[in-house]
């Protein structure tokens, strides 16, 4: 852990901070978005074609766009998010410091986009809502997604978007297209949750992380905020409700290109917890050089395993209920009935008060285990 050495070049933190020397984006991507990127990067010559690609999309005009209408962070310019665009570089080892610019626009807001050379765009609204620490956090949000190459996909998704508008009036191509937009879109979702691991560990401050998602929910009134209660909002998002709001929480969440924040802050607090997260911050952690050996098959089990036992753990109705299915749970047409009507009770008895042969009437389902830890669903 260095403090800042102009000397040697003015990349080390402003304050005490872990570097990961050589780190991969492995180390701290979600197993959905690991697994597809490593298929991604196994493909011979892919970034060749999608960088190709770079001549029929407006990367280029957004380029000149940028520069010619928004401010570009320099020493010069927004010297205080310089360095922390800098500290963030240096703390994930990412060699290259990607152009940054601020935008006009009272939307708090970042992104990174472009297909040959990534660039970080942060909103005036972000930059006036968030302080020092919470910034860095969301700087190093945005250094984690061009280090990971997300930068790439993104583009590739506003592409989409735009061309899915414009042949609205086709269906048959409108449904071609918006089923790749909503895959890209979950995918999207996902590397979001890994870009806010990038933040913890840039930041190495998980209040701060948290105020900022907070901020960016309910904007700049921390007096009447509070972290505790702000995740409780996402447990109760998750188990509350029957099977309709279950419905209604996945047909919200198809048109967003990020989680919802309070899911988000949950996730992020959760791998805080991890010995994932603990194992890097006491330096072992996969190495970029090593990405070249990464099994596609194991991140896919990897992945696979995630998404089961988010469906074993969730407290939604709708992934307790297909829990139940995959574990061969009975009367399954009286369950649906019931979680999807919100009533407790089950399918009328018999004469006997029996059912399919059991005895006694059918009673309440099952509580299930109050404490068992809630995980976001795809």
């Amino acid at each position: 852990m260095t403090e800042r050495n102009h000397e040697s070049g003015g990349n080390a933190p402003s304050r005490q901070r872990r570097r990961f020397a050589g780190i991969s984006s492995r180390a701290y991507e979600h197993p959905a978005d690991r697994s597809a990127l490593v298929a991604l990067r196994k493909l011979s010559g892919f970034d060749t074609v999608f960088k190709t690609l770079s001549g029929l999309l407006p990367e280029r005009s957004l380029r000149l766009l940028f520069l010619s209408d928004s401010v570009r962070v320099s020493d010069a310019q927004f010297a205080h998010l310089n360095d922390m665009l800098r500290d963030a570089c240096y703390v994930l080892d990412l060699e290259k410091v990607p152009p940054m610019y601020v935008n006009q626009d009272p939307q708090p807001n970042a992104m990174c986009i472009g297909l040959d050379e990534p660039i970080i765009v942060v909103t005036t609204g972000l930059v006036e809502l968030l302080d020092e620490e919470e910034m860095r956090a969301v700087i190093g949000h945005e250094v984690g997604h061009a280090l990971s190459g997300h930068a790439v996909y993104r583009t590739i998704l506003l592409f989409l978007t735009g061309i899915a508008l414009k042949v609205a009036w086709i269906p048959l191509g409108n449904v071609a297209i918006m089923a790749i937009v909503t895959a890209l879109r979950e995918w999207f979702r996902k590397s979001e949750l890994s870009a806010d691991r990038a933040g913890l560990l840039v930041g190495q401050d998980l209040q701060a992380s948290m105020r900022g998602l907070m901020k960016i929910a309910g904007g700049n009134h921390l007096h009447e905020m509070n972290v505790d209660a702000f995740l409780a909002q996402a447990d109760e998002y998750e188990k509350g409700g029957d099977l309709r709001d279950s419905v209604l929480k996945i047909l919200n969440l198809l048109p967003r290109s990020h989680p919802f924040t309070t899911v988000r802050a949950a996730e992020l607090k959760k791998w805080s917890e991890s010995r994932d997260y603990q194992r890097i911050m006491d330096g072992h952690y996969p190495r970029r050089d090593e990405d070249k050996d990464t099994s596609v098959t194991d991140s896919f089990r990897q992945s696979a395993a995630h998404y089961a036992d988010a469906v074993r753990t969730s407290k939604d109705p709708l992934m307790k209920l297909v829990g139940d299915i995959a574990g061969g749970a009975g009367d399954l047409g009286g369950k649906l009935r019931d979680k999807f009507t919100g009533q407790t009770g089950g399918s009328p008895a018999g004469k006997d008060g029996a059912t399919d042969g059991s005895p006694g009437p059918t009673g309440p389902e099952e509580p299930r285990n109050p404490d068992a830890p809630g995980s976001q669903g795809s």
